[in-house]
């Protein structure tokens, strides 16, 4: 068993890296305080071919195994900023890739690649069903040709940002399914053709997120705009799941190796009481077993991307990843506020900055709470408990 990346993998952590240096801590202090999109950062990733890397060569892509991608977004978080900004623009397009049709791929695929469409914006939450999305009210009525689909969608994040609008509705009623999977569609939405019909209220946030809720009134879409077979749209959000929780776990690991190179780094330096503050065993400690937790979340993850990427099933350790990930990044991002100690909330250190947004990952895009019950009753059997 090789626990080592590739040359290659190596060349690709490089090469962002080197992108990432560009782009440094005080260019995305200066993004939260103005509450800006870093359209400049992630154009610079476009044109580099990076946010392209899971599509395929056929299609104007890298072709690139999840892993690599994982990287990617790993190494932005590592050098400072936030991938979440852009890492929709990698596994959204995941549902077109293995379940659209050949036209809906021709029409897509060649665009995000270029960098002439941009699809991030993914509608699954709604403001009453929250994680239970088999409870979902926004529905899609069939007439001749496609449909008309009404509701409401929240936390729909770099909606503005976005020129296509992946959507899942209700096809059938929930009371009315045989199988409570059943019943959901997926639809790909032109969103400057939908015109009035999508109005969006971005909703304030206490990190630069960039989320929205989004009111659908009478959208029209025709049959070609929906992915795959009617009622089949759960699974094939399913499918895509996987790709998301390791990307985002990604995420997570280079937040906590942000943190733990800043609090190591500062321990060293930072002097009180004639001694720097790393020789007391009250601050090495909580930095050693933040290190240590995300080297193990580390190897999580990359087991579960090396099944991923072996078509063999890994549903369970990608979600496992995700959970070990955040919590080990969270567990550093607490090692370091508590390391800088006041200067931890000073916006000129970006420990405050990253700390917020490293907490978001404890919830979405799925609560650590649900993993927990997902383990228990899937994994060791236990009783259902919700």
């Amino acid at each position: 068993m090789n626990f080592d990346y590739s040359a290659t993998q190596h060349e690709i952590k490089a090469a962002v890296a080197g992108l990432c240096a560009r782009f440094g801590e005080d260019y995305w202090r200066r993004c939260e305080e103005t509450e800006a999109y870093p359209e400049e950062f992630v154009q610079a990733m476009t044109d580099a071919g990076w946010l392209s890397a899971l599509i395929p060569e056929s299609y104007g892509g890298a072709g690139l195994a999840l892993l690599d991608a994982c990287l990617i977004l790993e190494e932005i978080n590592r050098s400072g900023g936030n991938a979440a900004a852009c890492h929709a623009q990698m596994y959204t397009m995941g549902s077109i890739l293995r379940h659209g049709s050949e036209a809906q791929k021709q029409r897509l695929l060649p665009g995000l690649a270029r960098g002439d469409l941009r699809l991030q914006a993914f509608g699954v939450t709604e403001p009453d069903a929250g994680s239970n999305t088999l409870r979902i009210k926004t529905f899609a009525r069939k007439v001749d040709g496609g449909y008309v689909i009404n509701g409401q969608k929240i936390w729909t994040s770099r909606y503005l940002q976005s020129h296509y609008y992946l959507l899942i509705a209700r096809t059938t009623p929930y009371e009315e399914v045989k199988k409570k999977t059943d019943g959901l569609s997926l639809f790909l939405v032109d969103i400057k053709k939908a015109g009035a019909a999508l109005k969006s209220s971005p909703i304030r946030t206490m990190l630069n997120h960039h989320t929205n809720q989004v009111f659908i009134d009478n959208l029209e879409v025709s049959d070609e705009d929906r992915i795959g077979e009617e009622g089949k749209g759960f699974h094939y959000l399913l499918d895509s799941l996987n790709a998301e929780r390791l990307l985002v776990a990604s995420e997570s690991l280079g937040d906590g190796k942000w943190f733990v190179r800043k609090a190591a780094a500062y321990a060293g330096e930072r002097v009180v009481f004639d001694r720097p503050i790393g020789a007391n065993q009250g601050i090495q400690f909580p930095i050693s077993r933040a290190h240590m937790n995300v080297e193990a979340a580390e190897l999580m993850r990359n087991r579960a991307a090396s099944l991923y990427d072996a078509s063999q099933p890994c549903g369970h350790e990608a979600t496992m990843s995700k959970y070990l990930a955040s919590e080990a990044a969270w567990e550093a991002a607490e090692a370091a506020m508590t390391t800088f100690g006041g200067y931890g909330v000073a916006s000129e250190y970006h420990i405050e900055r990253k700390w917020k947004e490293t907490r978001l990952f404890r919830t979405a895009p799925i609560s650590n709470n649900l993993v927990l019950a997902q383990v228990a009753q899937h994994i060791l059997g236990m009783p259902r408990s919700y």
